[in-house]
């Protein structure tokens, strides 16, 4: 599966980047991303990232052990599955590109994040429409904390 979603803010790359860049970051403006802890020391930089979707009184979860892979594309992050335990598992990746669209002194940028996943959907075909919403308040709690000149760390 593979889900695309832009966002376009009135702002540089280097206010859109710090919420994209590190996987830290991401439960300060969506839902999906529950909870994420840097593994320490590891490198390439890596995180147990634990994903939710609610349906209702239902939650389904799915942890995952992302790691950050080196891209050579400025303005680009890139996380992908990496776990440890040695048994086969459904690939994961996760893609942020920040594009600069500036132009006659307005500061532009746009925000594509593409999720690409394999083996079973981790939430199930009834929470299709939950995923859809919460994409759209991700995009509009990211837009809100740019807009506010907020970085990672300040929304609390």
């Amino acid at each position: 599966m593979q889900i695309v979603v832009d966002a376009e803010f009135e702002a540089p790359v280097s206010a859109v980047m710090p919420w994209v860049d590190t996987l830290e970051a991401y439960p300060e403006w969506t839902g999906l991303v529950h909870r994420v802890v840097r593994e320490q020391g590891s490198t390439p930089p890596a995180w147990s990232v634990e994903l939710r979707a609610r349906l209702g009184p239902l939650a389904r979860s799915k942890r995952l052990r992302m790691q950050r892979e080196d891209t050579s594309t400025e303005g680009e992050a890139r996380f992908v599955r990496a776990e440890l335990d040695g048994r086969d598992h459904g690939h994961w990746e996760l893609v942020a590109q920040c594009l600069d669209l500036s132009a006659a002194g307005r500061q532009r940028t746009r925000l594509t994040m593409t999720l690409r996943y394999d083996g079973a959907n981790w939430a199930g075909g009834l929470v299709e429409r939950t995923l859809q919403d919460e994409i759209k308040q991700s995009r509009a709690r990211i837009t809100g904390l740019v807009r506010a000149g907020k970085l990672p760390g300040q929304t609390r």
